[in-house]
């Protein structure tokens, strides 16, 4: 059972109340730019979903028939507490080497180029992952546990882990020794040289503590969230494949052979000698640390959040709809919801070809409707859905250009 679907409107509730409660304690961790691209990355993982056939699946069912060990007991607690155990400590070795290898990484990083610390930074997840994730739970089955105990334990400890994404509960005495807590998960996010590549754990910190990368987070040293290589962009898309593309790159540009190949297994942040010296990376200065930042007006600010606003109705309408769509119109719809995230991204970045970006959406988004409307199986009220998100959030975003 996938507990996540069901936990959805939960946290979009809890997410508005951290917000109202930061405002009351005169501590807001939330900014609208960061938080619009936090969902939106969101969005864009569910999406990816469903767009393409995870092959992580296909394996596990291969494996669950013909291949396990043992059978897991789905009707015995022992069982299910065992099987929660073995996950978490397969979470633990894909959540260090997605930091200490940078193919994995350029999945992982997604979730870490928030310079915020809040609720909604859990919700900033990868749309890459699905090609390597399954690969570190392939053991689960091996073992013998049964697709329905997987699903409805990773969700659950999916699930678990969206609460720790916040600056607003402190230290919980002795559940810091075993439990991933808040603050063990602050420590994890932070870019200061003590925090880097620390606590691992997605339920229990025991984990880091046995295999050596655990750090306490310490009171007199503020944690710095984001990446030592800031993104410097609101652009969902690329915030998904720039490493994969540095990657590609460097490889172009090293005329070192060996280490053409050597960027798929290099550790990360690693690049050949020649190209780091012929194009360095600016480092994030942590003595002088500003967070990425562009300014916009208020009316500008108004606009986007009415824009975003629709879009997380169109997104929401999408997911109760899509089990009766076809696969083509399925598509369509994504089509849609990517530029339209994409272009929201580009105005918040002030980009210098957010108008043609916004011209291209509106295009894309009226050729689909007249071959929607050519077609006998679309219903009309999409049609006119479609008109009216098109006419809207068009004039928010000529709003928030102007």
């Amino acid at each position: 059972m996938d507990i996540v679907s069901y936990a959805t409107p939960f946290f979009l509730l809890a997410i508005v109340l951290e917000l109202g409660w930061g405002f009351l304690r005169k501590n807001n961790t939330y900014r609208l730019n960061d938080s619009v691209n936090s969902l939106s990355l969101g969005m864009l993982s569910t999406l990816t979903k469903l767009l393409f056939i995870s092959i992580g699946a296909l394996v596990f069912a291969e494996i669950e028939n013909n291949w396990s060990l043992f059978t897991f007991n789905q009707q015995s607690v022992v069982h299910w507490v065992l099987a929660l155990l073995f996950y978490d400590l397969c979470y633990y070795w894909f959540h260090r080497i997605s930091h200490e290898r940078q193919l994995f990484w350029g999945s992982h990083v997604v979730h870490h180029q928030s310079e915020d610390y809040n609720l909604s930074t859990a919700l900033r997840q990868t749309g890459t992952g699905m090609f390597t994730t399954w690969v570190f739970y392939i053991p689960c089955f091996l073992l013998g546990i049964p697709l329905y105990m997987f699903v409805t334990i990773a969700s659950g400890h999916l699930v678990y882990q969206f609460w720790i994404h916040t600056q607003h509960i402190p230290k919980l005495g002795f559940l810091e020794w075993f439990l991933i807590t808040p603050s063990n998960h602050r420590v994890h996010h932070a870019q200061n040289a003590k925090y880097v590549d620390k606590n691992y754990g997605g339920l229990l910190i025991i984990w880091d503590r046995l295999f050596g990368t655990f750090a306490e987070e310490d009171e007199n040293e503020k944690a710095i969230y984001g990446l030592r290589t800031p993104l410097l962009s609101w652009n969902p898309l690329w915030a998904n494949v720039h490493i994969f593309v540095n990657m590609v790159s460097d490889a172009i540009k090293t005329e070192n052979t060996k280490d053409k190949f050597a960027m798929l297994w290099s550790r990360t942040g690693w690049r050949p000698a020649d190209v780091a010296a012929k194009y360095p990376v600016q480092k994030t200065n942590l003595q002088d640390f500003h967070k990425y930042d562009p300014q916009l007006t208020t009316p500008s600010k108004v606009a986007l959040a009415a824009h975003y606003l629709m879009l997380l109705v169109y997104f929401m309408w999408f997911m109760a709809e899509v089990p009766g769509m076809s696969y083509l119109a399925s598509c369509a719809n994504i089509v849609i919801l990517t530029f339209s995230a994409v272009t929201i991204g580009s105005v918040i970045d002030q980009h210098p070809k957010m108008a043609v970006l916004e011209a291209l959406r509106l295009i894309v988004i009226a050729t689909i409707l007249m071959v929607a409307y050519s077609s006998v199986d679309t219903p009309v009220s999409w049609l006119y859905y479609g008109l009216i998100y098109g006419i809207l959030t068009s004039a928010f975003t000529i709003i928030s250009i102007r």
